[in-house]
């Protein structure tokens, strides 16, 4: 089975952007989800009002789910979406990375994590007309901890193991490629990063160059990857990080 897959961290809605607030960029940020379509895609920091604007903008054609990440299930998060007419949702779980991950708004006690919980999102889903399943996973780990980071890929990644089967991860991993949190998840026998030839995927609005921190793990066949090009179109951006892309054989 072929899947495209996208990870897009869609920049949380802050005014503070300017005219790079995310309901500036929204046509832009519709725009690059039109032209590349992917199959399946992970997004990270969408907040109530985005996930609620994106549901209904794309929600034709795709499926969203996922809620955020505090106590309440309200707040900024990450969220899944599936083209409608490809796949079959089985099973649909989020957990918290913590010592309690199925305490809402949990975090790790005794670790370096900052103040915002992080949370993964699991979807089991079947092609339509087949019998196959597959799991697709989504998470956004701590920009401050790197001990929170590792506990976090690695509580993901023995997830995905208990699971078994064919699976595709994709996060904002806030983290470069040599890093411990990283090699968590490459070091699994199968995993592979399909991201492995994209050097760059965060961009800081234009000011900030050779920053690797997205990524799509699989433990299938990587066919294509690449970043999405994001030139400013009148100082608007797509978002604050490349939409990056991976073509994989599961």
């Amino acid at each position: 089975m072929k899947l495209k897959v996208m990870t897009f961290n869609l920049r949380l809605a802050v005014e503070s952007d300017g005219i790079n607030y995310f309901f500036n960029r929204t046509d832009r940020v519709l725009g690059v989800i039109r032209d590349e379509s992917p199959d399946l895609i992970g997004f990270q920091e969408a907040t109530d009002e985005m996930r609620e604007f994106m549901r209904s903008a794309i929600g034709d054609t795709y499926v969203l789910l996922g809620c955020g990440r505090k106590a309440n299930y309200r707040g900024e998060g990450v969220c899944i979406a599936y083209k409608r007419e490809l796949f079959e949702l089985v099973s649909l779980d989020t957990f918290w990375l913590s010592d309690t991950p199925r305490i809402a708004g949990s975090r790790y006690s005794s670790l370096d994590q900052s103040n915002c919980p992080r949370t993964a999102v699991f979807a089991t889903l079947s092609p339509n007309g087949s019998e196959e399943i597959f799991t697709f996973v989504n998470t956004h780990l701590d920009h401050k901890g790197s001990q929170a980071r590792v506990a976090g890929m690695k509580q993901i990644m023995d997830e995905i193991q208990k699971i078994g089967g064919k699976f595709l991860l994709t996060g904002d991993m806030n983290a470069s490629p040599s890093s411990e949190a990283i090699l968590a998840a490459t070091s699994v026998e199968g995993v592979t990063d399909c991201t492995a030839n994209i050097e760059t995927t965060f961009h800081n609005y234009g000011c900030r160059s050779k920053c690797k921190i997205d990524y799509i793990f699989t433990n299938g066949e990587t066919l294509d990857a690449y970043a999405v090009a994001d030139e400013p179109v009148n100082g608007v951006y797509i978002s604050d990080h490349y939409p990056v892309c991976a073509v994989v054989e599961i």
